[in-house]
């Protein structure tokens, strides 16, 4: 289950990315309307911000792209950035940094922290389906000798009742599977909501106060937001992050999941050269947007969430010793 969620999140995590690409390449450029994204009473830096509108009509892709980009959800985290800066008047570059931190800890996290829970739950029911599923193996076996039944009805029985099993147990525990996956639904909207929106803010407009700021308001090799970095730091140290995460999560090892394992890798990479051909305020959001992940997934393995959360499983006294030699022991056979 959590291998085959992991896997669809990638193969849309791929689309979108090939989607941002092409939107990096300047899918966008024609006419534009303005729509107000603060008071227009003028107390507000920023009393506008410009967005595309009607281009390549016949282009059904660039359509689509249009569409999405310039969704409520999007327009939605234009004004989320916007008055970030606006309210704490931080640069640009910081103002990315603390609003993907705000959205990844108050959205995100406790939507992670429940996951975890569940995640806990349903381990702690195989024991239970497991037991339960040798006691009804062996009252089929003897309903078999009473009734007759072919090994083929054995295993329909078996089956069904299995099934029905099972389901009584997670409605018991509120625990279904699919609950598993909430985060993967919330987070992955949010993040091309935000990419999107980053996108929308870097665009080139005369007169546009934000896209001046923008170009003015990153840092060290990455002063102009609005443009990819050209040094690939930022591209590198995102595919670096997302490689390291993909190897402290790595759990038990199955075909599937190697497969899988290999996937995320070489997309980790190829997210590399789609990161250096996007504004750099998108490759900062996605830099920021992963250490922060990460950041959360250590904090998700402490003592204290664990207890905070009262989790079934049980945990090591020491869990970011035994993350780190887990590791460090892969590399070293």
């Amino acid at each position: 289950m959590k291998a085959q969620t992991q896997c669809n999140f990638v193969i849309l995590f791929l689309v979108l990315s090939k989607s941002l690409l092409h939107v990096g390449r300047g899918c966008f450029a024609g006419n534009r309307k303005p729509i107000a994204l603060v008071d227009p009473s003028g107390c507000g830096r920023y009393s506008l911000i410009r967005a595309a509108s009607g281009v390549g009509g016949s282009d059904v892709t660039s359509g689509w792209y249009e569409g999405l980009a310039h969704s409520a959800p999007v327009h939605l985290c234009e004004h989320f950035l916007v008055g970030t800066q606006q309210l704490t008047g931080m640069p640009w570059w910081l103002t990315i940094v603390a609003a993907t931190f705000s959205a990844r800890t108050v959205i995100t996290l406790p939507i992670a922290a429940y996951q975890q829970v569940i995640v806990s739950k349903l381990q702690v029911l195989q024991a239970e389906i497991s037991d339960l599923s040798k006691r009804l193996s062996y009252e089929i076996s003897v309903r078999a000798k009473q009734t007759g039944w072919t090994e083929k009805q054995c295993r329909f029985q078996f089956r069904k009742n299995l099934k029905r099993i099972v389901s009584e147990l997670y409605i018991r525990e509120n625990c279904h599977p699919f609950k598993t996956s909430v985060l993967v639904w919330v987070q992955l909207p949010l993040w091309i909501s935000l990419s999107l929106a980053l996108r929308n803010l870097s665009m080139d407009q005369s007169g546009e106060m934000v896209h001046s700021d923008l170009a003015t308001g990153g840092s060290l090799w990455f002063p102009d937001l609005t443009i990819p970095d050209s040094t690939w730091i930022l591209p590198v140290c995102l595919g670096i992050i997302n490689l390291v995460i993909v190897e402290v999560s790595r759990s038990q090892v199955t075909r599937f999941r190697r497969m899988v394992l290999y996937f995320i890798r070489g997309f980790s990479v190829l997210m590399i050269p789609i990161a250096a051909t996007v504004p750099s305020s998108m490759a900062l959001y996605w830099f920021a947007s992963s250490i922060i992940g990460f950041g959360h997934n250590l904090f998700l393995h402490s003592k204290i969430v664990h207890r905070f959360l009262r989790l079934q499983t049980s945990r090591s006294d020491t869990p970011y010793r035994d993350l780190l030699s887990a590791f460090v022991s892969k590399y070293q056979k």
